[in-house]
């Protein structure tokens, strides 16, 4: 009817929440365009009602039409959202809410599945430290539940000075239904209110060091996103444990050994008198991975070059040295050490590594090889490539890649001193590290050896390797990096040159087996050393050693070296009796000169002993003479040789090594006689006993003893004390000790980590190194 108003009850969308707009009211006007509105009168409103079909509105038509129907709605009022309480939104429409990140938890308590899982719970601190190719999980709490209908979500993981996508520094990862290998992608596998938990895959060629986490949110709609940087870092490194890593070790011992052990042994001194120090390599001490990824970025190495452990040991054997880029270590083989520590007092990796991150890459003073080869183990190992130390005996320095150590002779048989830049050294202590090279021809994978000892320039820098063990064995060196320099340390021959009257040279002797011996490294499992010598060469003397001698020599600058074949029928060597002399007394060696001919021999052996640096650097010779040999037919000769103590007292350098030369002329058939043998005089341990139970966190003691073996004082002597998860190291000063006086010193700690540890003394004095001791130390649970 004409103004009047229907009530219409119903619901509305806007009707389901508290606060909304009254009932929508209908006004209903019904008329006949361009007519006149009429009033009824009551009398016909009744009876209309009473019958409608009898009493009709009059029109055009027969029957009543609807002209216009109009329905208007009073304007209603914005809906007024709640108010979340305490942060709940769960009454809101979460397309209404922009999803951030709050926090980020990485997750990464050594404790905590992550670094159980990756085998990085031996490492220091809270930090998240993961191997790649390997899955680890975050958490994140966001201010709304996570709707995958609707949200967005990827992950941004940054390293180096100026991440790049195509570099592979700035990983962007997305969020999948299912993880796959080889890809960087994350997948929610846990949703507990705001909070969700991602499974996050990387591949096994990802760049290893520190990463910067950021959590990226948007919509689907195409909203603005929002980003979350998260407080703390990633550290990703290699994995022996990933089958699709380069580094990956099949065998689990070897894997305890060669990357989760934090301690090891060092070989040194002669072939007949090896000795064994032992040394801390700490890669999961405080302070220590973040100095190996210090290290790396003070290279020049690209960040995007570090997922290749080619790379990254070739980068790291010039970097541990200092020569030419302000590496870890100086190296000085001088003796004069009073401006640093003497290389024989060290017996960690640990203090170097820190002094060097510390001092933001001051080089630290002083290494000699077995140093620099402590501390690569320690960095390889942090890092997660399978590492050990290795000691070649007899080690040879070919200075003019012939493959040959070359001795020059005058025409009397005295050497020529300007021109004998080869030297052998008594010992070297390199590295071997594991790992795939896809780089060579199958089957040259495996152990390869890398040095940072500064000898030569590699590429024009000081470094060596690494080079294919295998490649060594077989003489295969023009297989890279430095394989030449490698083959020629344990597997060349020592030739000894004549120089003519007219001025030309005349190879006038060969020594076959002169270098490469006793190749030592420390066992797996336990503290005996391992020979490997078999891995580096063939048998001595064998088919195989001769044709892979032959081989290298081709590649040689005198490839035609080996064109003249000689005759042999006397033989000299030099024989020790048990473990050789001791420091302190007269030294003591045998001379065995044979005849293999069925016709007496004559010569003269030109003695002469020399003191030398473990190089093979000679100082001076101490003592000369001149023996004369009479054979019979097949006789065998037996030669005492004694060097008197006054003789050498106050002549020793380094390691109290000396080099015996004896060469000769066979009268009868002009046979050359020449053979260097190199020995050291032992210097005695020190005796390390513990005393008293070793618990967590309850004092304990140890006694120290040493027993000076020369007649004479020791000047200025310092103890040096260490033990992982035992004590700090420090300095003890002990002063003069007097000749043969022996001093006791006992050192009171309190054990700070469970299970077997090491205290490791050594004694730094100038006229006596070497001198060390361990005593191994089970520390139970308080």
């Amino acid at each position: 009817m004409p103004g009047e108003r229907l009530t219409v009850r119903g619901t509305s969308e806007v009707g389901r929440f508290p606060g909304a707009a009254p009932p929508t009211r209908v006004e209903l006007t019904i008329h006949k365009e361009g007519e006149k509105k009429q009033e009824e009168g009551g009398c016909r409103r009744w009876f209309r009602k009473m019958c409608p079909c009898c009493c009709k509105r009059q029109n055009s038509t027969s029957y009543d039409v609807t002209d216009k129907v109009e329905v208007i709605k009073p304007p209603a009022p914005e809906p007024v959202k709640p108010k979340p309480e305490n942060g709940d939104a769960k009454e809101m429409e979460l397309e209404d809410i922009k999803l951030s990140v709050r926090s980020v938890d990485l997750l990464s308590s050594k404790t905590g599945p992550n670094r159980k899982e990756h085998h990085t719970d031996l490492y220091h601190g809270d930090e998240l430290i993961i191997r790649r190719g390997q899955t680890f999980q975050m958490e994140l709490e966001l201010n709304r539940p996570f709707n995958a209908a609707t949200d967005k979500l990827h992950l941004d993981l940054k390293t180096g000075s100026l991440p790049m996508v195509s570099k592979g520094t700035h990983v962007i990862i997305p969020l999948v239904d299912h993880l796959e290998d080889e890809r960087w992608e994350a997948k929610i596998v846990e949703e507990t209110g705001n909070k969700i938990k991602l499974s996050v895959n990387s591949p096994a060629s990802a760049v290893i060091g520190l990463y910067g986490l950021s959590v990226t949110t948007s919509s689907l709609k195409g909203q603005t996103s929002t980003t979350h940087n998260s407080d703390n870092n990633i550290a990703m490194l290699f994995n022996p444990w990933c089958e699709e890593d380069t580094v990956f070790l099949d065998d689990d011992e070897e894997r305890e050994e060669y990357v989760l052990n934090d301690t090891g042994r060092i070989y040194y001194g002669t072939e007949k008198q090896i000795g064994a120090r032992t040394w801390n390599f700490g890669q999961f001490h405080e302070g220590i991975l973040e100095a190996c990824l210090f290290i790396l970025e003070r290279s020049d190495m690209a960040p995007s070059g570090r997922w290749d452990p080619v790379n990254v040991v070739r980068v790291l054997s010039a970097m541990i040295n200092a020569q030419d880029d302000s590496g870890v270590l100086v190296g000085n083989w001088s003796g004069k050490y009073a401006d640093g520590v003497s290389p024989s007092a060290w017996s960690s990796s640990v203090e170097i590594l820190r002094k060097y991150h510390t001092s933001n890459g001051k080089p630290v003073c002083y290494g000699q090889c077995w140093v620099f080869s402590g501390v690569t183990t320690t960095v390889l190992r942090c890092l997660g490539i399978p590492a050990r130390s290795v000691t070649n005996f007899q080690s040879a320095h070919d200075t003019d890649v012939s493959l040959t150590t070359d001795v020059y002779l005058d025409e009397d048989m005295e050497p020529i001193d300007h021109l004998n830049s080869d030297s052998i050294w008594n010992f070297h202590v390199w590295n071997d590290c594991w790992m795939a090279r896809p780089d060579l021809p199958p089957g040259y994978g495996g152990w390869q050896a890398v040095d940072s000892t500064p000898q030569e320039t590699s590429q024009g820098t000081f470094r060596c390797g690494p080079a294919s063990v295998n490649g060594i064995r077989s003489g295969q060196v023009y297989l890279k990096h430095d394989t030449p320099f490698v083959f020629a340390e344990v597997n060349s021959d020592k030739i000894y040159w004549q120089r003519n009257l007219d001025g030309t040279y005349s190879q006038v002797h060969v020594e076959k087996k002169a270098v490469g011996h006793c190749i030592s490294t420390k066992a797996v499992g336990s503290d005996e050393r391992a020979d490997i010598t078999h891995l580096y060469k063939h048998q001595e003397g064998s088919e195989e050693e001769r044709i892979a001698v032959e081989t290298a020599s081709r590649y040689g600058s005198k490839p035609d070296v080996y064109s003249t074949a000689m005759a042999e029928d006397v033989g000299v060597e030099v024989k020790m009796e048990g473990e050789g002399p001791r420091m302190g007394t007269d030294a003591k060696l045998s001379i065995v000169v044979k005849n293999l001919s069925s016709h007496p021999r004559r010569t003269t052996l030109h003695s002469q002993v020399a003191v030398m640096y473990y190089t093979g650097v000679l100082r001076g010779t101490i003592k000369k003479e001149q023996i004369p040999v009479e054979l019979l037919p097949n006789e065998e000769k037996t030669i005492d040789w004694v060097l008197p103590y006054q003789q050498y007292q106050n002549q020793l350098v380094d390691q109290a090594a000396l080099m015996l030369t004896l060469s000769g002329r066979v009268s009868e058939t002009q046979q050359v006689l020449a053979n260097q043998t190199t020995f050291r005089l032992r210097t005695p341990d020190l005796t390390i006993t513990p005393l008293g139970e070793a618990v967590v966190g309850k004092e304990m003691a140890a006694k120290i003893i040493f027993t000076n073996p020369m007649p004479r004082t020791l000047k200025d002597v310092m103890f040096r004390v260490e033990g992982l998860g035992l004590q700090k190291g420090h300095e003890v000063v002990v002063g003069d000790v007097g000749g043969h006086a022996t001093v006791t010193l006992t050192e009171h700690f309190v054990p700070t980590q469970p299970g077997p540890r090491k205290l490791v003394a050594s004694l730094d004095c100038k006229q006596l190194t070497q001198v060390h001791g361990v005593a191994d130390i089970v520390v139970l649970e308080q």
